[in-house]
């Protein structure tokens, strides 16, 4: 089972999955998808690994999450953004090698037992990237966020901490 948790930045949606997973499940995993690009982020990351209590699992993946040992457990993927960064950074910004890549994934997971509650910031709510490879970035995370919904039972879009059910 697939849940999609989409929202602007720092709407909340990193919160609400992992409530909805504690309630699902005594024992979540939790997948980050970041790769560390600096200290800043290496804090950030830190904080939030500080935040999650012990009962969490954790494992930090750029790609092949469904390689992980994450069958029949309740699972946050966080985030579709840094997971296609990671994508489009392996494939020197190709879109189409990029979303091919990343639906594979998302059809492997689909595969698996288990509930994934997957994050993503929403796209296209904001100012439009100046630059090609922004613009390039902007079309393959509104594709690849569309085709997670596609596949998704429940869909959740968070504004201002407040989920909005899409999806039942």
């Amino acid at each position: 089972m697939i849940i999609y948790i989409t929202g602007g930045a720092r709407s909340g949606k990193s919160r609400f999955a992992q409530e909805k997973a504690l309630q699902l499940s005594k024992s979540p995993v939790y997948v980050a998808t970041a790769h560390i690009w600096d200290d800043n982020f290496a804090e950030r990351v830190q904080l939030h690994k500080n935040e999650r209590g012990p009962e969490w699992t954790t494992y930090e993946s750029e790609t092949d999450i469904y390689k992980l040992p994450i069958e029949n457990q309740v699972v946050v993927i966080d985030c579709v953004t840094l997971w296609l960064t990671n994508l489009f950074v392996a494939f020197e910004n190709n879109i189409d090698q990029s979303l091919a890549a990343f639906k594979e994934e998302i059809d492997a997971i689909a595969q698996l037992s288990g509930t994934f509650i997957i994050i993503s910031n929403e796209i296209g709510m904001g100012v439009h990237a100046d630059t090609e490879v922004g613009r390039k970035f902007t079309d393959l995370q509104g594709w690849a966020n569309q085709y997670v919904a596609g596949k998704a039972e429940e869909a959740i879009f968070m504004v201002s901490g407040l989920p909005l059910n899409l999806k039942r």
